[in-house]
Protein backbone atom coordinates (compact mmCIF):
# COMPACT_ATOMS: atom_id res chain seq x y z
CA UNK A 1 0.00 0.00 0.00
CA UNK A 2 2.99 2.62 0.83
CA UNK A 3 4.48 1.82 -2.24
CA UNK A 4 0.87 2.41 -4.58
CA UNK A 5 0.75 6.07 -2.65
CA UNK A 6 4.61 6.59 -3.56
CA UNK A 7 4.42 6.12 -6.80
CA UNK A 8 0.79 7.92 -7.23
CA UNK A 9 2.04 10.91 -5.14
CA UNK A 10 5.58 10.85 -8.00
CA UNK A 11 3.42 10.46 -10.65
CA UNK A 12 1.13 13.39 -9.67
CA UNK A 13 3.99 15.64 -8.86
CA UNK A 14 5.73 15.05 -12.45
CA UNK A 15 2.19 15.81 -14.14
CA UNK A 16 1.98 19.25 -11.62
CA UNK A 17 5.68 19.55 -12.82
CA UNK A 18 4.75 19.42 -16.49
CA UNK A 19 2.15 21.90 -16.39
CA UNK A 20 4.07 24.57 -14.80
CA UNK A 21 6.74 24.31 -17.95
CA UNK A 22 4.28 25.04 -20.74
CA UNK A 23 5.58 28.72 -22.42
CA UNK A 24 2.32 31.10 -22.22
CA UNK A 25 1.07 31.68 -25.50
CA UNK A 26 2.92 34.26 -27.79
CA UNK A 27 1.23 37.42 -28.69
CA UNK A 28 0.03 37.57 -32.39
CA UNK A 29 2.02 39.75 -34.50
CA UNK A 30 0.62 43.71 -35.20
CA UNK A 31 -0.50 43.51 -38.82
CA UNK A 32 -1.22 46.90 -40.70
CA UNK A 33 -4.47 46.61 -43.61
CA UNK A 34 -3.63 45.90 -47.25
CA UNK A 35 -4.27 48.95 -48.42
CA UNK A 36 -1.04 49.76 -45.97
CA UNK A 37 1.10 46.58 -47.45
CA UNK A 38 0.27 47.54 -51.02
CA UNK A 39 1.80 50.91 -50.11
CA UNK A 40 4.51 49.97 -48.17
CA UNK A 41 5.41 47.76 -51.57
CA UNK A 42 5.17 50.23 -53.81
CA UNK A 43 7.25 52.63 -51.75
CA UNK A 44 10.27 50.05 -51.77
CA UNK A 45 9.90 49.50 -55.66
CA UNK A 46 10.22 52.95 -56.09
CA UNK A 47 13.28 53.29 -53.76
CA UNK A 48 14.67 50.57 -55.40
CA UNK A 49 14.06 52.04 -58.68
CA UNK A 50 15.39 55.49 -57.40
CA UNK A 51 18.52 53.90 -56.01
CA UNK A 52 19.18 51.76 -59.58
CA UNK A 53 19.23 55.53 -61.20
CA UNK A 54 21.28 57.11 -59.02
CA UNK A 55 18.54 59.56 -57.78
CA UNK A 56 17.50 58.34 -54.83
CA UNK A 57 16.63 61.46 -52.02
CA UNK A 58 17.78 61.11 -48.54
CA UNK A 59 14.05 62.02 -47.53
CA UNK A 60 12.48 59.11 -49.82
CA UNK A 61 14.89 56.57 -47.70
CA UNK A 62 13.94 58.00 -44.38
CA UNK A 63 10.48 58.04 -45.51
CA UNK A 64 10.70 54.00 -46.35
CA UNK A 65 12.17 53.74 -43.16
CA UNK A 66 9.50 55.46 -41.08
CA UNK A 67 7.11 53.57 -42.79
CA UNK A 68 8.72 49.85 -42.37
CA UNK A 69 9.38 50.91 -38.27
CA UNK A 70 5.50 51.50 -37.99
CA UNK A 71 4.73 47.95 -39.98
CA UNK A 72 6.47 46.10 -37.72
CA UNK A 73 4.16 48.21 -34.93
CA UNK A 74 1.07 47.69 -36.64
CA UNK A 75 0.72 51.24 -36.96
CA UNK A 76 -1.15 51.07 -41.02
CA UNK A 77 -1.86 55.32 -40.53
CA UNK A 78 1.58 56.10 -40.38
CA UNK A 79 2.81 52.99 -42.93
CA UNK A 80 0.27 54.82 -45.86
CA UNK A 81 1.47 58.43 -44.58
CA UNK A 82 5.57 57.27 -44.90
CA UNK A 83 4.81 55.35 -47.98
CA UNK A 84 3.40 58.25 -49.88
CA UNK A 85 6.24 60.40 -48.64
CA UNK A 86 8.74 57.51 -50.07
CA UNK A 87 6.89 57.23 -53.03
CA UNK A 88 6.70 60.66 -54.17
CA UNK A 89 10.12 61.26 -53.52
CA UNK A 90 11.55 59.12 -54.91
CA UNK A 91 9.47 59.49 -57.93
CA UNK A 92 11.14 63.13 -57.20
CA UNK A 93 14.48 62.12 -57.47
CA UNK A 94 13.90 60.06 -60.75
CA UNK A 95 12.43 63.34 -62.52
CA UNK A 96 15.27 65.01 -61.47
CA UNK A 97 17.73 63.51 -63.59
CA UNK A 98 16.01 64.63 -66.51
CA UNK A 99 16.64 68.31 -65.69
CA UNK A 100 19.04 70.50 -67.71
CA UNK A 101 22.53 70.28 -66.27
CA UNK A 102 23.31 74.29 -65.05
CA UNK A 103 27.13 75.49 -64.78
CA UNK A 104 27.26 78.75 -62.79
CA UNK A 105 28.68 80.45 -66.12
CA UNK A 106 24.92 79.89 -67.37
CA UNK A 107 23.44 81.74 -64.35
Amino acid sequence: MRKVLLALTAASLLAIGGCATQEAAKPAAPTISESAKAALAAAQSAVKEAKAKNALWTTADSALKAAEAAAKKGDSVAVLSNAQKAQDHAKMGIQQTSYPVQQVKDL
